[in-house]
């Protein structure tokens, strides 16, 4: 019997039966199946080169006609025969539209979570989360070179270039790791152009601008937090998600975990009396760990605080203009180097880099500096008390030169 719309339209199943193909005489493989509920669909069968049998429906009679059914039967039929699998490919191209960004992208960030510190991580999930949203109900083997391209200029115009190639980098990251997955055959951030930074801030407050910083930080969490930047020299992020557990008030020391560290190492910060002073003044709950900040959420409205603080500093004629929280390690470093005769390897372990305890010195050397730190802080309290209160800054200390 050779289908055609008539033939079609009068066949029925068998009695007893609820489901029967029949094929056409004239293109083996090419069928219509009933079923009991009474659809009609066109199918193709045909064996794979591995000797599995396959089926592909194309589409119900009533929608698709017995012309195009045919030639679509045929195309299907010749692939067959050349040795595809058309029907495998169908079934791959349904996992491959199923393995979106968006579904893929937790399994990466669980891994990451485990290898990397959370301020590391904050930036992984900024970049995949956020500035990759638009991306996530894409298929990754559709996620070319030329939209990541796209894409990568997108965030440097909003953003700016150090945030398109963080950016980047997790992107990359994450197509990396599908990749040895075998969830897709290559890395699409691959080759593709790197955004160029500006050169590296060398702005560094001056006594001046410390002093009127500090007199002008206002009320609250942000002038508290600020302070203790001041007066640590650490990250913002080290001092704006502080917690209780981490702090030895008896000790005078903060022991920051390494999961909370840039370097990946534990850091210890001896407090001076005026750090003291000011986390005692703090509100300590006992069903919250975090110094600042509200819930469970660590302090987090930098922007506007700054911008606030800012025009306190116009307002007072102070101005300090095109300066960042962390332009205060700058400050702190410079002057515990030049004028308070720190040594610097007691510097950086202060500032927390990993130059003081790295290469074959950070095998050997496992001293903590304790003490040194502290008196060093110390000289840099008092530095600021005296800034702040308007006396003269310490001289610059001059060591003696070799012979």
């Amino acid at each position: 019997m050779k289908l055609t719309t008539t033939t079609v339209r009068a066949l029925e199943l068998p009695a007893g039966t609820t489901d029967k193909t029949y094929f056409d005489d004239d293109l083996p493989g090419f069928g219509v199946r009933l079923r009991a509920g009474g659809s009609k669909v066109w199918v193709v069968t045909y064996k794979n080169a591995a000797g599995l049998n396959r089926r592909i429906v194309l589409g119900a009679v009533a929608a698709l006609d017995v012309g195009k059914a045919r030639s679509t039967a045929k195309d299907l039929l010749a692939k067959a025969r050349l040795g595809q699998d058309p029907a495998g490919d169908r079934i791959a191209e349904r996992e491959q539209a199923a393995d979106t960004f968006g579904k893929l992208l937790p399994g990466f960030l669980k891994l990451k979570r485990a290898e990397l510190r959370p301020a590391s991580m904050v930036e992984i999930e900024r970049a995949l989360l956020k500035y990759a949203a638009t991306w996530h109900n894409i298929p990754v083997a559709k996620i070319d070179r030329r939209m990541v391209a796209i894409k990568l200029t997108e965030v440097a115009e909003k953003h700016g270039a150090t945030t398109a190639n963080r950016f980047r980098a997790a992107a990359s990251g994450f197509f990396t790791w599908l990749a040895k997955e075998g969830i897709v055959d290559a890395n699409p951030v691959a080759f593709t152009n790197v955004q160029p930074e500006p050169e590296a801030r060398e702005r560094m407050p001056s006594d001046a601008e410390v002093a009127a910083i500090w007199r002008n930080a206002g009320e609250g969490q942000y002038a508290d937090i600020l302070k203790l930047l001041i007066l640590t020299g650490a990250r913002r992020e080290e001092i704006g998600a502080l917690r209780w557990s981490e702090i030895d008030l008896d000790a005078s020391m903060i022991i920051l975990p390494k999961e909370r560290t840039k370097n990946g190492r534990e850091k210890r910060l001896p407090m001076s009396s005026a750090v003291a002073d000011i986390l005692r003044a703090q509100e300590r709950r006992a069903d919250r760990d975090l110094v600042f900040g509200y819930g469970e959420q660590a302090f987090s409205g930098w922007s506007k605080a700054k911008r606030e603080l800012d025009a306190r500093l116009v307002a007072a004629g102070a101005p300090v203009t095109e300066w960042r929280v962390h332009d205060l390690r700058r400050s702190v470093s410079t002057t515990m180097h030049g004028r308070l005769g720190v040594a610097p390897h007691i510097v950086e372990a202060i500032l927390g880099h990993v130059g003081h305890k790295a290469g074959i010195g950070g095998v050997y050397n496992k001293a903590e500096y304790d003490e040194p730190m502290r008196i060093a802080l110390d000289k840099w309290a008092d530095h600021i008390a005296g800034l702040v209160a308007g006396r003269k800054p310490a001289a610059v200390v001059r060591f003696p030169k070799r012979t």
